[in-house]
């Protein structure tokens, strides 16, 4: 076994331990299992429906079932609504980053190792995405393709690898001189198994540090692209939710946001744990 793949498995099997010392840590990505579960309940259309009628317009929250966040103006459960809200922030948030950490690692990967022209246009086309503000290009791409979930997951993958794509290379640079990629070469690998067998498990923490992160970022910019009136059109969105409660609060219904708000926090909140407990449990300089 190579030395690069030892030492790969021993730092995610570290990891795996650290992370499971943490209660509060283990708490949190408990918290993310139960969002990805009711997204995939919603996927299979196995939850409620959230367009259906269940009690008066505005009834305010009480200790029924789908009342527990109340009703909103059309008589429809708050909570259904919100679970409906889940898929589709769980769903986008995954698959922006199954878009955007393929693509970083990927140039990265082939920018690092390669160097000269490689390098230079790879260089030259993340500084050109990242010269427009990155929520104005997200908008364009949104409205070229029209509007709607597949638009928003496009757009925020192929404009979220960046940060990724950058770190890659810089690992890859650094890599790219030390004994066993050389010593490899001189046994004859190739360019291919050199990157993916030898260097890639080296820096695969950092693809999947980023890919939490990303998660987390899609959410929240599926979030105020709705509000926008850019991504999602109908009731399954949190954003369309607050777009929907910013009048609603004048009258003094309150409990269409606060619902959704809750939730939202509790995602967010579960995600910036898991990331930053991932991000001490892959660091190598760490490594026993």
């Amino acid at each position: 076994m190579s030395h690069s793949r030892q030492k790969s498995e021993s730092l995610y099997k570290r990891a795996l331990r650290q992370i499971l010392k943490k209660k509060f840590v283990v708490l949190c990505f408990a918290i993310i299992a139960a969002y990805l579960i009711i997204a995939l309940l919603g996927t299979f259309n196995l939850l409620p429906d959230y367009q259906e009628r269940v009690a008066d317009g505005y009834e305010p929250p009480s200790l029924t079932l789908a009342k527990i966040f109340g009703t909103d103006i059309f008589g429809r459960s708050v909570l259904f609504k919100i679970l409906a809200g889940t898929k589709t922030a769980m769903t986008i948030g995954f698959l922006v980053t199954a878009i955007s950490v393929p693509v970083g690692v990927t140039l990265g990967a082939v920018s690092g190792f390669y160097g000269g022209k490689v390098d230079a246009f790879v260089v030259w086309l993340y500084t050109i995405i990242t010269s427009v503000p990155y929520i104005l290009m997200v908008i364009a791409i949104s409205f070229v393709m029209g509007k709607g979930m597949l638009a928003i997951c496009i757009a925020m993958g192929s404009l979220g690898w960046v940060s990724l794509c950058r770190l890659t290379r810089g690992e890859f640079l650094k890599h790219r001189e030390r004994e066993y990629v050389l010593a490899s070469r001189l046994l004859g690998a190739s360019d291919a198994r050199i990157i993916f067998r030898h260097i890639l498990p080296n820096v695969l923490h950092l693809a999947i540090i980023s890919g939490s992160l990303m998660v987390l970022g899609a959410i929240k910019s599926e979030v105020i692209l709705t509000y926008l009136g850019v991504g999602i059109q109908d009731g399954a969105s949190w954003g369309q939710m607050i777009s929907d409660a910013t009048g609603e609060l004048v009258q003094g219904i309150w409990w269409p946001l606060s619902g959704v708000v809750l939730v939202m926090f509790f995602i967010i909140y579960a995600l910036n744990v898991a990331g930053d407990a991932l991000r001490d449990a892959l660091d190598p300089k760490l490594l026993d």
